[in-house]
């Protein structure tokens, strides 16, 4: 089992406050999805959404996008929100600053190629994992760094849905930023996990926005 904590620590909220995690809103849950965009996962993710009117933001891997235009479009027609989260799902701390940043701006001329011209440049940084040299040229080049409040642990086989869902609805609150990931290795998880999840919130009256949506000034 890979270890992690469903809730993002308090002390890294207080040593990086600009990085994105928890929002100032009430009543509204981020729901995120990391990985894609891929056929297998990502339109059962769309349709979903939409059963709910509900918008998202997707972090594609650069790789994804240009396998896959057509559903990197489809995540566009149905405005939901797009974060870059490298070209090939690179690990911040084992990669040196220059090849990080290239290989996050390769996904940025991806979505360019693409015709998707973000007004807020939103990232994402592998496996929660960025090193502090990488994170002030991205901030330096205008990009917004997004972490989370909460995280499911779908992509881990070793945890049960049940696990999955009571890591969300135990954690989650007004604003929270949740993972969840688009993923074929995640989908076992996620497709018994993700309806649960929107069922409980949209229930106690909460909105699903994007990042895009979000009143983010100061944050």
């Amino acid at each position: 089992m890979s270890l992690f904590l469903p809730k993002y620590p308090s002390v890294l909220k207080l040593l990086y406050p600009k990085r994105i995690s928890r929002i100032k809103d009430k009543n509204a849950i981020y729901l995120t999805f990391d990985d894609g965009p891929i056929p297998e996962v990502t339109p059962w993710v769309l349709d979903l959404l939409e059963e709910y009117s509900a918008k998202a933001t997707f972090f594609c891997i650069g790789e994804n996008v240009e396998k896959h235009p057509e559903i990197f479009r489809s995540i566009l027609e149905k405005e939901h929100a797009v974060g870059n989260h490298t070209y090939n799902h690179l690990n911040g701390w084992k990669t040196g600053k220059a090849p990080y940043i290239e290989n996050t701006q390769k996904t940025q001329q991806v979505f360019t190629a693409n015709k998707f011209f973000p007004e807020t440049k939103f990232f994402r940084p592998p496996y929660g994992k960025i090193m502090n040299a990488q994170a002030r040229d991205l901030v330096e080049k205008s990009y917004k760094i997004v972490m989370w409040d909460v995280i499911s642990g779908d992509y881990d086989h070793s945890i049960s849905a049940e696990k999955c869902y009571r890591n969300v609805i135990y954690n989650a609150v007004d604003g929270s930023t949740i993972v969840f990931h688009d993923s074929e290795k995640a989908f076992k998880n996620l497709r018994e996990v993700l309806p649960r999840v929107m069922r409980y919130y949209a229930e106690k009256g909460f909105t699903f926005k994007s990042l895009t949506d979000a009143p983010l000034k100061g944050q």
